[in-house]
């Protein structure tokens, strides 16, 4: 047996949080009101989402099997209702390595806040993560997985770490500032919290603008997305980091790969991914990783 056989996997306490926390805010695409709640769930539960606004209070899985729609978010769904934005929250919970918790909204979309992932941060540590008794496996790659359409590319390489770089790029942009960006991180939940978790969902003005005018996004405003303007950024208060954009996408690949609900660590490389690609890039890890348990049986 190879050394990287060897540790093929590996396990770790499944991690739930300590209370109940919420907060209220608009859905960025809908304009819902909606309050959110954070609930702690039994071992084994896994991540789902419960909608108190429909008869019977629903559950739904946040599980890439579920998603229906990658419309510049991404939606879960199932015959009879959908749950939309769901990445931000997600993101979060993926970075502080929750497995098991309830996520309770009374509307279809999760409230977009500043349009980052720091409020669900914050929820988070205010409610405390917990460690249960049961355990967690955690894949380790055995050998590179990709996945590419066009110019998007995504690839999974063997590391003992949890690594994401990402390069941005609009090359056709009139901006200098969406050219290209890059940034690289290896993960944890302090390097999230500061690096990551507060960059903000953004958008080139003509893109966004038809958008509105077609009510499509009814919920958007400045205090919750950035606005790119040729070279000018439209926020009053400008950006949090030079590079926020980048930051932003890597935030939204994280929220996507918590729909494998699997842990696990190797350094992922994306290049211009969005939802639609990051959610099929899961889908190729998640059979990669159920041929590495068959082989090892």
């Amino acid at each position: 047996m190879s050394a990287v056989d060897e540790h093929a996997s590996s396990s770790r306490h499944a991690r739930t949080i300590k209370r109940e926390v919420g907060l209220e805010g608009l859905g960025l695409f809908t304009g819902e009101k909606v309050c959110l709640k954070l609930k702690p769930a039994e071992e084994g539960a896994g991540i789902f989402f419960t909608r108190t606004d429909l008869p019977g209070n629903p559950r739904l899985q946040a599980s890439i099997d579920n998603v229906i729609d990658t419309p510049r978010c991404t939606i879960l769904g199932c015959k009879e209702f959908q749950i939309q934005t769901v990445e931000h929250v997600l993101s979060a919970i993926k970075a502080y390595n929750i497995d098991n918790i309830e996520i309770e909204v009374n509307g279809s979309e999760v409230p977009s806040c500043d349009g980052s992932a720091f409020p669900f941060v914050e929820l988070i540590e205010n409610a405390g993560v917990v460690s249960q008794r049961g355990l967690k496996k955690v894949f380790h790659l055995d050998s590179p997985v990709f996945w590419t359409k066009g110019n998007v590319q995504l690839v999974a390489l063997p590391s003992e770490e949890f690594r994401i770089s990402y390069t941005l790029s609009y090359p056709n942009s009139d901006s200098d500032i969406l050219k290209a960006q890059f940034y690289t991180i290896h993960l944890n939940e302090a390097s999230y919290k500061e690096e990551i978790a507060k960059a903000r969902t953004f958008s080139p003005y003509d893109e966004v603008v038809p958008l509105i005018e077609a009510g499509k996004i009814k919920g958007g405003r400045l205090d919750n997305a950035v606005i790119i303007k040729g070279n000018k950024i439209l926020n009053p208060e400008g950006v949090r980091y030079e590079d926020e954009m980048v930051r932003h996408k890597i935030l939204d690949l994280v929220g996507d790969l918590c729909l494998m609900q699997h842990c696990f660590l190797a350094h992922v490389i994306a290049i211009r991914s969005g939802h639609f690609s990051n959610t099929s890039f899961a889908k190729e890890l998640i059979n990669h990783f159920d041929m590495e348990m068959a082989r090892h049986g």
